[in-house]
This record gives C-alpha cells, sequence and structure tokens, in this order.
C-alpha cells in the first residue's frame, strides 16, 4: 500500500458530513427490525410461496435490495450477515416450492440455485442483491461458484442450459434460465403461477382482485420465442465472472453479445429491435416486424380491473448491456449507441395539441404514446459515462447534476433528509403491517425495504443508483484498512463535489475529535479508473495507481482533487490490498 496522505486541517463537522453518518446508523436499525419481521430463522421470507410475474421468487430476495450496498458504503457487517441468511434461505425455500400447472416450475422454482426459466425483469430483480455482494466479500467461494455457474448458464456451458446461440448471437427466448430457454408461445399461466385465492385474503400489488384478473393481467404476453434487450442484462453475469476471474472468455462474451446488439440498432436506423428471430433477422418471430413482441415497441395491453390500455415497452433494459460492455473497455462507442438512439426517437416529435410532444412506442402505423417531456432513458447514463458536456442537454432537470455543477449547494442536506423521511415512513408502514404469513404475498413487503441508499450513492461515491443485476458505476469507493473490508471507515464521511472527463473532488471529514482515521479510497468500484494526481492541502502528488491512502487527524477534513484516467483497468472484485500496484 502507498505511503498515506496526511489529511491535517481542523473542520467543522458539515452537515452532509453528519447527516450521512447517521442515515447509514439509522438504515441499519431499520434492516434489522425489518428482517425481524419478515424473515425466519432460516431465512425464509414469511409468505405464501409462488411462482409468477406479479409475486415471485425474485420478489422474496428483492426485499433485501440495496443491502449489500448499504454494506460496501459502510454500514456494519451484520447487514450482510443478514442478506446472506436472506439468500441462502430463499435458494433452499424456492427450490423446494414446486408449482402443480405451470408446467416447468414443477419440480422447482428454482434449479441449481437459479430461476428455472424467466424474462429479466424478474431474472434482474432477483439478483440485484447477489450481483452486488461481490463488492463486500468476493472471496465468498459460494459466490465464486455461483458467479461461475451463473455465467456459464448464458454461454452453453451447461448442456441443460442452452440459452445462447453462438452463431446468431442471440439468446433464444424472451424465458430463459437455468433450463434453459423456452421455445414455444408463453401462455398467462406461464406469467400468473398457479390459481391462487385472492379476494378478501391478498391484496395484489398490481391491482388484480381475483385470480381471473391474474391471468387476464398476462394473456397478450405471448410473443417471447427470439431475442429481447431484456436479455442483455444477463450480460451482467459474465461482466461479475469476469471482475471475479479474470478469465477472458466472460469479458469476450460480454463484448459478443452486447456488440451484436450495437450491430442491430444502428443498422435499425439507431432504434433497438425488440424481437430477434432464431434465425438472426429482426421481427424473425414476429412477422418481420421489429418492433414486435412481448415487452417489445408495440406491446400495448388492456387493464382487466379498468379497461384502459397501457404501454408496456421494456427495451430501456438493454442500456445495462452497453453498459457493461462500456465499463469493460472504456469503449464509448457503447455510449453512442443509445446516444443516438436517444436523438433518433425525440426527432419523431410532433406538435399536438399547440405542443410539441415525443413518442415513447412504435407500431403498425408508426410512433405514438406521444408526451410533453422528451424521451430521456438513459440520458443520464450517457453523460456520465462520457463527460462530454454536449450530452448535459438531454438531461432536463437533475438535482444531483446540479450541484456537481455549482448551481445547487444545498442538495446534499436535502437529499439525505429526504431518506430520513423516507425510512420513517416506510418503517411506520411495517409497524402498521397487518398482513399475516398466510395472508402475504412475496412482493408485499417490498415498499417498506428501509435500505435506502441512491443519495449515498451519488453523494459519497460520485456514482449512478443501481438498477436490477447491473454493477455499480462510480468514481470512487472506500476501504477500511483496520477491519479489512470494504466501506468508509468509522466516523469517516465523505462527499463528491464535482466530476469532470480527467478529475474527481471530493471532501473526506473526520468527525471524531478523539481519534484518528485511516481510509484507502479506491478509483472506480472496481478498480477500473487509474489515479495520476492529487491536489490536496495546498500540496500537489504525482501518482499513478488505483487507489490512494488517506490519515485524517482527529476532526480534520479536506477537499481533495483526485486527477484521473477513467476506464483505464480491467474491473475487478479484488480489494486495494489483494492487487499489486
Amino acid at each position: 500500500m502507498r505511503t498515506p496522505i496526511h489529511l491535517n486541517s481542523p473542520t467543522p463537522p458539515p452537515a452532509w458530513a453528519l447527516l450521512e453518518r447517521e442515515l447509514i446508523r439509522y438504515e441499519t436499525q431499520a434492516c434489522r427490525a425489518f428482517f425481524a419481521r419478515y424473515f425466519d430463522e432460516r431465512g425464509y421470507l414469511r409468505c405464501v410461496v409462488r411462482w409468477g410475474g406479479n409475486d415471485g421468487p425474485d420478489d422474496a430476495i428483492e426485499n433485501l435490495t440495496d443491502w449489500p450496498t448499504l454494506h460496501f458504503l459502510g454500514g456494519p457487517d451484520d447487514l450482510l450477515d443478514m442478506y446472506k441468511l436472506g439468500w441462502e434461505g430463499h435458494l433452499r425455500q424456492y427450490t423446494e416450492a414446486r408449482t402443480t400447472e405451470v408446467p416447468f416450475a414443477r419440480d422447482g422454482m428454482y434449479y441449481k440455485e437459479f430461476p428455472v426459466m424467466f424474462d429479466w425483469v424478474h431474472n434482474g430483480e432477483g439478483l440485484a442483491v447477489f450481483n452486488l455482494y461481490g463488492l463486500s466479500d468476493p472471496g465468498d467461494p459460494e459466490f465464486q461458484r455461483r458467479t461461475r455457474r451463473f455465467a456459464g448458464f448464458y454461454m452453453n456451458e451447461d448442456p441443460q442450459a442452452p440459452n445462447y446461440d453462438p452463431t446468431h448471437k442471440i439468446i433464444r427466448s424472451l424465458f430463459n434460465g437455468s433450463r434453459g430457454p423456452l421455445l414455444r408461445k408463453a401462455t398467462a399461466l406461464d406469467w400468473a403461477g398457479d390459481p391462487i385465492e385472492v379476494e378478501g385474503r391478498f391484496l395484489a400489488r398490481h391491482g388484480e382482485r381475483n385470480y381471473e384478473e391474474m391471468l387476464a393481467h398476462f394473456k397478450d404476453y405471448n410473443d417471447i420465442v427470439g431475442d429481447h434487450p431484456q436479455n442483455l442484462v444477463a450480460t451482467c453475469l459474465g461482466f461479475n465472472a469476469f471482475a471475479l476471474t479474470g478469465e477472458a472468455k466472460y469479458r469476450d462474451w460480454v463484448l459478443e453479445y452486447a456488440g451484436a446488439w450495437r450491430e442491430r440498432t444502428l443498422a435499425n436506423n439507431d432504434i433497438i429491435p425488440t424481437n430477434i428471430g432464431l434465425d438472426g433477422t429482426p421481427g424473425g418471430e414476429c412477422g418481420g416486424k421489429w418492433y414486435g413482441g412481448c415487452y417489445g415497441w408495440s406491446f400495448t395491453v388492456e387493464v382487466p380491473q379498468t379497461g384502459e390500455m397501457a404501454n408496456r415497452n421494456t427495451h430501456y433494459l438493454g442500456l445495462a448491456g452497453f453498459a457493461n460492455a462500456l465499463l469493460l473497455t472504456g469503449d464509448q462507442r457503447y455510449a453512442e449507441v443509445w446516444r443516438r438512439q436517444i436523438d433518433a426517437i425525440n426527432a419523431a416529435q410532433q406538435v399536438i395539441d399547440g405542443k410539441v410532444q415525443y413518442p415513447r412506442m412504435y407500431g403498425d402505423q408508426g410512433w405514438y404514446a406521444y408526451t410533453p417531456q422528451p424521451y430521456s432513458h438513459g440520458a443520464l447514463d450517457v453523460y456520465y459515462w462520457s463527460m462530454d458536456r454536449a450530452d448535459l442537454g438531454r438531461l432536463g432537470g437533475n438535482g444531483w447534476i446540479e450541484f456537481l455543477e455549482g448551481r445547487n449547494p444545498e442538495y446534499p442536506v436535502q437529499a439525505l433528509q429526504r431518506d430520513f423521511e423516507q425510512v420513517r415512513r416506510r418503517m411506520e408502514q411495517v409497524h402498521n403491517d397487518t398482513t399475516t404469513p398466510d395472508t402475504r404475498l412475496s412482493d408485499d413487503p417490498l415498499p417498506y425495504n428501509p435500505a435506502i441508499t441512491g443519495s449515498l450513492v451519488q453523494l459519497m461515491l460520485g456514482g449512478l443508483p443501481t438498477h436490477f443485476a447491473q454493477p455499480v458505476h462510480c468514481r470512487l469507493r472506500y476501504f477500511d484498512p483496520a477491519r479489512r473490508r470494504a466501506g468508509i471507515t468509522e466516523d469517516v464521511a465523505a462527499l463528491v463535489e464535482e466530476l469532470g472527463a480527467e478529475h474527481t473532488v471530493v471532501s473526506l471529514v473526520n468527525l471524531s475529535p478523539v481519534e484518528a482515521r485511516r481510509v484507502v479510497v479506491q478509483a472506480g468500484a472496481y478498480g477500473e479508473h487509474q489515479f495520476t494526481g492529487i491536489e490536496c492541502e495546498g500540496k500537489s502528488f504525482t501518482m499513478d495507481a488505483s487507489q490512494a491512502t488517506f490519515m485524517l487527524s482527529a476532526g480534520a477534513g479536506s477537499r481533495i482533487k483526485l486527477r484521473m484516467r477513467r476506464y483505464a483497468n480491467p474491473p475487478t472484485f479484488a480489494f486495494p490490498w489483494d492487487r499489486i500496484q
């Protein structure tokens, strides 16, 4: 490890720093109460166990979303203990659980510790916690085995899971998993799960009043054969396996698959298709319609409770594949393809009722579902990756970006105060929850999860909050060298105040008036960036490393400018002291 850089300037405790440390502390307390209420001593969720798109195994573990994130930000180790108990418990719970009528889950909803087959809206939700666990404990032997196995399901390493066609570079169905792809039309039963009593017993969170409405919700979710942009979320498994092992085969698969989707998008006038046939052609399973398929650009369906029509186009999940490819390579072509899509969609604007409006859907008659807001899915990601100021214009209002631009100095305190209020409201809901294990569905506790990490990721790491199973994109991450663990050192707080293409500005504060604290600052969540120099307390240092160590005297704080090369290193889960510099 490098010789520590000493920070000795006394600093009155800033409000943001006190709020940051207290938010982590109180969220942890809330997580303990939440876990005790909804999970038993085996780690099983106290609920009625079902398979389905509304309430299934993904929802069970999704109740612990952001718990590993709270830990690698600096929360105590029992967050990981609770997560691991819940993760292992839900694996057993849903491997033991069997459907009676849904055919592919009759021998267990999980097989080989992975969903038998489902779409990546649900697979991604169910893996959101597992995929970030490696940032806290990459040495866990079970995590290592599962990371390799899960990636192998999409690289044809398991003969029972032939999900990927390397010739056409497609995942062969919207439904895929440890038992392979579903190569027939899906039924409402496949999506809704076995019949269940609803009225008077459950409050279904999608609004269905009975099982018949649950079936009706999914009656049009049929065209699943062939590839869909959702499946690009599966590249998160390949990214994880590469960050764990450094083996080129995982990186190569991610780049092959994301690269194929990039080419398809550019060839389709910069719009990502939502069905690729088994023969590799756009719309190949939907009568040649590139915009077809379940969750496609033209996927507008009826809401059974109201008769209204709802637009359910999930093409935007494809951004995850381009994000992973960029994180692996730093190649800005992956940002460019999404930038071009944003511009192409907004170029289809129309004046409706005297106002310029922008589309969200595409069908046989062309673009439709116009709204007054420009299409902006992924606009923040594109700017964050590129740091090209021309990309700022696509964002609209964003309090965090305005803070980084120096126009909203109150944002950190306001954001953290809002999170305190969210924790209070959620725990109030936990205390007022009248459900019992036999009247509770797996998704019922989801709105009460008290791990709220979006603002902390932005403010502490200078990063983007994660979604589904995606890796963390951030400028900085922190480690406690005394305890040899991920997470910012006790009593230390951090605030990223400025981001540029070649620098990051962060304030570090030691809130303890008694003890000095040492903290390791890493360039990127996975060490993917490289520090080239440091400016702080009137001194300047040159360096060439992916980490720096700071020793903060009691009560000291400093504003530090870190010069850096972004995307200079292969991403890795390895902790700073385990890497050769």
